[in-house]
Formats: C-alpha cells, structure tokens, sequence
C-alpha cells in the first residue's frame, strides 16, 4: 500500500462476522480486524468488552508464530506500520489508534470446509452427547466419566461448518467426504498442535480443555488461518480450580454468560445492556489470559485507568 489513492480503491468490505471484520486488499491479501464485539447464545451484545479484539488478535498471533516451523500460517503483518498505513488508506475501516493490535494483514487462502476440533476434556457438547448416549461424536469413552474429566487421550472430533445455525460435530468419515485423505492430516497436525501447546500452557498452570483450529490451501500449501488458542477458539481452565464432576471457571467470557443466566432474557436479540462491573471483569479475565499465557504484559491499560 504504497500509494494511499491507489490503494483505497482495492480495498473492499468482503464480510462482517460476530466478531472480525474483513476486508480486501487486492487479490492476495485480507484485513482482518478483530472487534471488541461479544456473542452470547449467537446474539451479538450492545456492549463491546474494551480490548477483547486486540487480545483474540495478539494471542492468534503469538501461538502462530511459536508453531511457525510446524505448520505455516496466513500471517503478514501485524505491525503498527502496516496498519498505519492501511487506515490511512481506508480511513472508513477505523483510525490508527483503534486498528493498532486488533488487525492483521494476511494472505488470501482457499478455506477447508471443516472445524477441527481437538477435545482433552470431556465438556461442552461432547458432555452432552456422552450423557445421553454414552459416546462422544461416535468415539466409545469408558462408562462412568464425569463433566470436565480428561479423556483417554486428545481426540479428534471435527464439525461443520455452517452458515446459518450451529456447525455439527461430524465423524472421520464424513470429514473425509469433505476434504478427501487431506482429514486425516488435519487430525495428526490438530492433535499435535494441541499436545504441544497443552504442555506449554500447564507449566504455566493452565489447562487448555478443548480447541479448535480452521485451516486453508495457499497454492497448494496447508496453512493455518483464523484463530488460534484464543479464549474464544480454547477454554482454558486454572489447574487449580479444575476438578473432575465440577463446572470449573474458565478464561473467557464466563461473567457475561453468569450474568446473562440471572436475568428473564429468552436468547433471542436484543440482549439486556451489561452492568459495567461484568464489562471490566469479563476484561480482565480475558487480558489474564493473554498474559499468563504469552508471559508478556499486555500493551493496554484498562480504559478506568485512563480517564
């Protein structure tokens, strides 16, 4: 983006998700901004949480980067430079100040049609499925297992992706309809991404109980797009609050969802305005996560500490 006119014109909005924004950069290339906006039960809240973006963003960043030599990724740049310069050609995205650590310039990739999906813990949807039939996406689990015990081993458990509605889990058969022999690449690289990353996070004294992982084809080559090991891709437990048959707390958006389940709200849009205390708790929890997890300080100060 070296000439500020020229490029304005190629740049284009291609898409508004419950949480990035993503715009074109010639043929090549994408922008993706990561907003402050918050989902719960699929209904985007009125209420952004301050700096979510620039944590789901830098945190994607880091762990892509440390699994740089396993698997590439779409990244480009992050850098504040880079994004300078892409404001100052398309001033409707956001100014420099509000784009700088939430956008990452990225390469173009042709997306797998599946959600990649390692569990450690049995929880979530897993959970609900091994309670009524015994099984969790059709893999046989011993009897008897509890809410947030740790399975056998990490498994494989991909879904759909839907565009309307939830994505539904799907065995390795159904991802092999998809993607061809490329599923059980997917399942190696998704295993061992979670294995190793899993290691590093419990010295830190964190349990990464599930994760999930969207790859893309870049001329050919597997790379890995979208997020990774984020509070909203991951849950993350404490090590010592996890205990097996317990709901244990996790590092993400849990105030908003316990807040949310004290009110009469029936799930459907608009959702009730948060209290301010629940925005600044669901803040920190996110911002602790992003630095036990990297072992850096995170760049922003919390917006009460500025005014």
């Amino acid at each position: 983006m070296n000439n500020s006119s020229e490029n304005a014109q190629k740049i284009e909005h291609l898409a508004s998700g419950k949480v990035r924004e993503i715009h074109g950069l010639g043929s090549d290339r994408l922008a993706i901004v990561t907003t402050d906006r918050l989902s719960a039960y699929d209904v985007i809240l009125d209420d952004p949480i301050p700096d979510r973006g620039r944590v789901l963003n830098l945190m994607s960043v880091f762990w892509m980067q440390r699994f740089a030599d396993k698997v590439s990724n779409h990244l480009l740049s992050v850098a504040d430079d880079a994004v300078a310069e892409l404001a100052s050609a398309a001033p409707e995205i956001g100014t420099k100040e509000e784009l700088i650590g939430r956008t990452a310039i990225v390469r173009r990739a042709e997306m797998l049609p599946i959600e990649c999906i390692v569990r450690g813990y049995l929880y979530g949807s897993a959970w609900r499925e091994y309670k009524a039939t015994g099984t969790a996406t059709g893999l046989d689990l011993p009897a008897g297992m509890q809410i947030a015990e740790q399975l056998p081993e990490p498994t494989f458990t991909p879904s759909t992706k839907a565009t309307d509605g939830h994505d539904e889990n799907i065995d390795m058969t159904a991802a092999r309809g998809l993607v061809g022999d490329m599923a059980d690449e997917l399942a190696q690289l998704s295993v061992d991404l979670y294995v190793q990353a899993s290691e590093y996070a419990r010295e830190r004294g964190v349990i990464i109980a599930d994760t999930k992982f969207e790859f893309g084809l870049i001329d050919g080559e597997l790379v890995w797009c979208d997020e990774a090991f984020t509070p909203d891709s991951s849950r993350f437990w404490y090590v010592h609050e996890w205990q097996p048959g317990q709901d244990p707390p996790a590092l993400d958006k849990q105030f908003v969802r316990s807040y949310l389940d004290t009110t009469d709200w029936d799930k459907t849009a608009p959702a009730p305005r948060l209290p301010s205390e629940v925005i600044a708790q669901t803040r920190a929890r996110y911002v602790e996560a992003y630095e036990v997890l990297t072992d850096d300080s995170f760049p922003w100060a919390a917006p009460e500490a500025t005014s």
